[in-house]
């Protein structure tokens, strides 16, 4: 789990939350006036912006705790009987299962600029913050020459040198499952995926920790999404490239897999919590998007131009976009990833 104080103003209470995150018992934060954010990874310098203009402009501090995304849920989970978090931001279908599961508030997302957000729940308990896309990641020396295909990956030469994070505990690894899916059918993706176990390092809750160890050549192959690698590209010069693997047609596809956010229940501060989940899908935050989340906007009336947008609508040219039923694939999920479990582990 990597977490970032992100406001001079929140250190102490940040870093209440990372002893926390080693086994002791968080604490709520600065007073009654705060907000504590569990989110998946990926955000971290668009949060790192907004959150202090949210501060500036409220007096507001905020607390940020991140990790995988599943590990954001199921520490929300596990605090129900003692309330830390109060914005909970994964990728579904974590979004949908912690829903289902009670950890968010009926109408949590408020009337405001949530209203007519694409994806949003019409109980009002999630709603879109930044917009995605699956992708995955290779080291151009590591990997040369640079897989193209899904069969690619399945050559010997990446023994060892090819990781993806793992389905059912980080939102990118379970997209990892559904776009097979969506390529293979459900059988044909364990089939797959247990013939690519034989180069797979292992498991990772978290598709962000692979970033560096494809840059530095540790790993060929790795997963990840379109905002987070292009970001580590512009921010940190990153040395891999992007690359959506093809069928045996060569199509290319993709689906969207935004960051969701939702009221956590029993929020210790929930009117800050609206406050900041209304500011983040306000227009002057959504306009900087692309800017410095390398993502795309949730808005349907925001339309940045700035340098990285391009850079997102250039990778995605000619990649098909499909769009999962996402209650279907919250619904199967336990026994997908029961499954694939067993594909792996033969």
């Amino acid at each position: 789990m990597r977490i970032r104080p992100l406001l001079a103003t929140a250190v102490l209470a940040v870093l209440t939350l990372l002893l926390a995150a080693c086994g002791g018992t968080a604490a709520t934060g600065s007073g009654g006036n705060s907000v504590t954010v569990y989110s998946a990874d990926g955000l971290g310098p668009w949060y790192q912006k907004r959150f202090a203009e949210f501060t500036a402009q409220t007096g507001i501090p905020v607390n940020y705790v991140e990790a995988g995304s599943g590990e954001v849920v199921s520490r929300v989970d596990k605090e129900r009987g003692n309330p830390q978090a109060d914005v909970l931001v994964t990728l579904p279908p974590f979004i949908q299962r912690a829903a289902g599961q009670g950890l968010l508030q009926n109408g949590g997302i408020g009337t405001g600029n949530a209203a007519g957000i694409p994806g949003s729940d019409a109980q009002g308990r999630y709603v879109p913050v930044v917009n995605n896309y699956p992708v995955f990641i290779a080291n151009p020396t590591a990997a040369a020459p640079l897989p193209k295909t899904w069969d690619d990956l399945l050559a010997p030469r990446f023994a060892g040198k090819l990781q993806y994070s793992t389905p059912g505990q980080a939102g990118d690894g379970t997209a990892v499952l559904l776009q097979l899916q969506h390529v293979f059918g459900k059988q044909g993706a364990l089939d797959y995926l247990g013939k690519l176990q034989a180069n797979n390092v292992g498991p990772s809750s978290s598709t962000g920790k692979l970033q560096p160890k494809v840059s530095n050549g540790e790993l060929a192959v790795a997963n990840g999404d379109l905002q987070m690698n292009l970001q580590s590209i512009v921010a940190d010069h990153s040395n891999f490239q992007l690359f959506f693997p093809a069928d045996a047609t060569g199509a290319r596809s993709t689906f969207a897999l935004p960051y969701v956010m939702g009221l956590a229940v029993g929020a210790p501060h929930a009117d800050a919590g609206k406050k900041l989940i209304d500011f983040l899908l306000s227009a002057p935050a959504q306009q900087t998007v692309g800017s410095d989340a390398v993502g795309v906007s949730v808005r349907t009336d925001v339309h940045p131009t700035d340098p990285n947008t391009a850079k997102i609508n250039e990778a995605l040219q000619g990649v098909t976009i499909w769009q999962p039923d996402w209650d279907a694939v919250t619904r199967d999920l336990d026994a997908d990833i029961a499954a694939y479990q067993q594909a792996v582990n033969k």
